[in-house]
Order: structure tokens, then C-alpha cells, then sequence
């Protein structure tokens, strides 16, 4: 499985380029989609899922074209968008049957067994007779998962999946990807939490204001930041500004104050002490200084 995005474009009526020259390669397994709120994030994988038509370039999905064979595409294709609701009145099992005809699965019979197994699976069999739209948000959310998956789709495309879910939750999702992405398949997973590309993604890219401005594996883009990520303890440190001088990661509370984690081209602090950065700082340290300088 391949998708190849050759200098993909999209402007809006209103004259907002939510995405510039955007190429980009994805082969089979997991791949990460990162960025803040308007990145282009949501453009792209409507493009991808063929429910929006770019304004210019091309993709090719396995070398079938999004613009002429939608109809092709979307019977390997499952969806999740991030405002997935539902406007049903079925039951929790009836609308995973319903989503599986859709998916194409004409035996009644298949039908009903992978309804149970992704019930199962995403921990809302005993919640398969109260009517969807009753459900609580959480649980919206996991049904929404099972009926991306329950087609057994080669391409994957999930809107922020883990919004809603608690620690636990988050956790079962991220093994049902793992497990699937075995299978010669591609999983888009967009999101801006970082750590659930840095779980389980072997290959990432980062969009900033419909620009590119990384793509790689978790770890290149965590190589760019070494040397940026410092340490200080708030005692005998001006907290305030700090904070005004640098972007904080985190704080974690000691006997002495609090530990401070923070990222920086350039440090004049004696007391700071180089850290070994995560994804996370990663992230932050290239939206902070290196974003603008690739496009």
C-alpha cells in the first residue's frame, strides 16, 4: 500500500491556502500526522478520504487517482472524523451491522460476528442494546472506532481518535492500530497529542499553517532538538521570567521548588542543564524556531 501526494494545493472560496505544495510519500504501517488547530490537518485527510477535491495536484492511491477512481478508493477506506456523531435512533449493535453493510459485507451471518468481536474489542459489548445516541462521549467515540475498522479497510484515516478517551481507553485504541498496521496497511493518524504519535508511529509528518514543514521518523525530528532542552529548578530563579523568555514544557514539583523543562536556541541561565529531549519537546521547539524557517 502507497499513497504519493505530488505539490497538493487547496484553497478555499475565501481565499485561505489551508494547503501549499504539499508532497509527501506514506507506505504501509503507521504514519503520524501532527500540528496545531488549522494546520491543514483535517484538509488534507478530507482530501485523502475523497469527500473534498484539492484546488491542484495530484494523489494516487496505490496508483489509483483520487479524482477518478473515489468509488475504487473507498472500498478499502476507513474514516474517522473528529466530529463523528450519530443521528440515529439504533442500537448500539444495529448501527455497527449498519456501518458493516455499507462496508460491503453482504453475509448476515459475517456481519454479526465482527459486530460482537469489534463490540469487544473497543469494550462496549455489554453496551450493545442501549441505543447509540444515548451513549456518553467516551463511548461514542470507541463505537465511532469500530465502525472505521469493521470493514477491514487497507487505508485508515482517523481526526484526532483518542479526543474523549480516558488513560485506559487511549491505551486499548493505540494496540488495536499496532495490530493493524501489521497487515500491510496504512494508518493516517492525525492528532494533536503528541504522545500518541510518539507510542506508535514509525514515520511522521508535521504541517504548520498548510505548509510541510518535517516529515521523517519520530526519532529525526527528536534528533533536530538535541542541545535545545534545558532543566532549571525554580529556586533562586525568577520564574516569571522564565516563562516570559522561553517556552515551558512542563513543571515537576521537588523539596526545592519546581523542575523546569523548557526548550531554547540559547540559554544565558547558569544553572540550566541539558536534558535529553522526547517528541514532545521536539514539537515544541520546532514550532517555536525552526517552523518558519522551511517554508
Amino acid at each position: 500500500m502507497n499513497i504519493s501526494i505530488q505539490n497538493l494545493n487547496k484553497i478555499y472560496d475565501n481565499g485561505k491556502h489551508a494547503l501549499t505544495d504539499i508532497n509527501l510519500e506514506i507506505e504501509s504501517g503507521m504514519f503520524g500526522l501532527l500540528g496545531p488547530n488549522g494546520a491543514g490537518k483535517s484538509t488534507l485527510m478530507r482530501i485523502l478520504v475523497t469527500l473534498m477535491k484539492p484546488t491542484s495536484g495530484k494523489v494516487l492511491i496505490d496508483g489509483m487517482d483520487i479524482t477518478k477512481n473515489r468509488a475504487e478508493i473507498r472500498e478499502v477506506l476507513g474514516y474517522l472524523p473528529q466530529d463523528f456523531r450519530f443521528f440515529t435512533k439504533l442500537k448500539t449493535w444495529e448501527f455497527l451491522d449498519y456501518a458493516a453493510r455499507l462496508a460491503g459485507i453482504k453475509s448476515k451471518k459475517e456481519r454479526l460476528q465482527k459486530v460482537d468481536l469489534w463490540l469487544e474489542n473497543v469494550g462496549l459489548f455489554d453496551a450493545r442494546d442501549r441505543n447509540a445516541d444515548k451513549l456518553s462521549g467516551g463511548m461514542k467515540r470507541r463505537l465511532g472506532i469500530a465502525q472505521a475498522l469493521i470493514g477491514d479497510p487497507k487505508l485508515l484515516v482517523v481526526d484526532e481518535p483518542t479526543t474523549g478517551l480516558d488513560p485506559e481507553e487511549r491505551i486499548r485504541f493505540r494496540n488495536i492500530l499496532s495490530d493493524i498496521s501489521r497487515q500491510d496497511a496504512i494508518i493516517i493518524l492525525s492528532t494533536h497529542i503528541v504522545g500518541d504519535i510518539s507510542s506508535i508511529c514509525q514515520s511522521m509528518t508535521l504541517l504548520d499553517d498548510g505548509y510541510l514543514g518535517f516529515s521523517g521518523s519520530p526519532e529525526e525530528l527528536i534528533a533536530k532538538t538535541a542541545g535545545h532542552v534545558y532543566q532549571i529548578n525554580t529556586s533562586g530563579t525568577d520564574y516569571d521570567l522564565l516563562k516570559n523568555t522561553y517556552p515551558i514544557i512542563s513543571t515537576i514539583p521537588t523539596d526545592e521548588g519546581w523542575d523546569v523543562q523548557f526548550v531554547a536556541d540559547k540559554v544565558s541561565l547558569p544553572n540550566a542543564k541539558q536534558i535529553e529531549p522526547n517528541l514532545e519537546h521536539a514539537y515544541v521547539y520546532f514550532m517555536e524556531y525552526m517552523s518558519n524557517s522551511n517554508y
